[in-house]
């Protein structure tokens, strides 16, 4: 029994003897290509430009880069320099995956090229048309591609004061009403907007549909979104929306000429 446990250990100790030979400092320094008996600084630092221009390729290169302008979208909050920077990154991984013969990086990257230009020519479009909008022209057709369509017939109610408001409207056809104010509201208008500003997202007038007819929808959780990718977006749209209160305000004061107007006839027809 001593003797089996004799030879177990001296077994153990060869095996970990032979295994510290193959782990000693000078092997290691043999096999990263150092001479063990002349170990300096410039011996290291030759070494390490040897390996260095060793590797240095264009491809290789190309790919630093790649991988330079990827981490700067990380660093990238809005959503067009980030578009930007991502493009031009996966530019140089495409010419990387050529050049390496890289299949599966160079379809991948081929594949995303596509998808972000498209993004990013419609963010670029989206802010342009903010701003044209903002200057005066409160056209909707900007928001168009990020909206859906939806149809209502006559007598459909769309939303009534004081509920809930998760979206906004832009009418295409038909007409609609707004009850509390009776006005009707023709095709190319917006409804449903002011939802989106209040604190407590009520919705503040009735809306009916009077004549059967088509809108657009988008929720308020998508214009957060546009809005978070694009700041400036966020801030035209709020010049939009400053306008539509603004054209209310004048529309209003309107009719309290109008019933002024009427009060002060009936007053002086009143005392004859």
């Amino acid at each position: 029994m001593n003797s089996e446990v004799l030879d177990l250990a001296a077994i153990l100790n060869r095996a970990l003897e032979r295994a510290a030979q193959n782990l000693t400092v000078e092997k290691l320094l043999i096999q990263l290509g150092f001479d063990p008996s002349n170990i300096t600084f410039d011996a290291i630092y030759h070494r390490a430009i040897d390996v260095a221009l060793a590797n240095i390729t264009l491809a290789n290169m190309l790919a630093l880069v790649g991988a330079i302008f990827y981490v700067a979208t990380l660093l990238t909050r809005t959503m067009v320099p980030l578009r930007i920077l991502g493009i031009i990154s996966i530019v140089f991984f495409i010419a990387y995956g050529v050049l390496a013969g890289a299949v599966a990086t160079f379809i991948m990257y081929l594949l995303l090229l596509p998808i972000n230009s498209l993004r990013l020519v419609q963010m670029v479009s989206l802010v342009k048309k903010a701003r044209f909008a903002a200057q005066g022209d409160l056209s909707m057709d900007w928001l168009k591609p990020f909206m859906e369509r939806r149809n209502y017939r006559k007598g459909d109610v769309l939303f009534r004061k004081g509920q809930p408001a998760h979206e906004m409207y832009f009418t295409v056809s038909g007409k609609f009403l707004v009850t509390e104010i009776n006005i009707e509201l023709p095709p190319g208008r917006l409804m449903g907007e002011l939802g989106f500003l209040t604190p407590n997202n009520k919705r503040t007038q009735t809306v009916e549909c009077i004549e059967s007819g088509e809108v657009l929808t988008i929720t308020y959780d998508r214009l957060l979104e546009i809005y978070f990718q694009n700041p400036e977006f966020g801030y035209y749209f709020l010049r939009l929306t400053s306008n539509r209160l603004l054209q209310n305000i004048t529309r209003l004061e309107g009719i309290i000429e109008q019933n002024k107007g009427k009060l002060q006839a009936i007053t002086a027809k009143d005392t004859q």
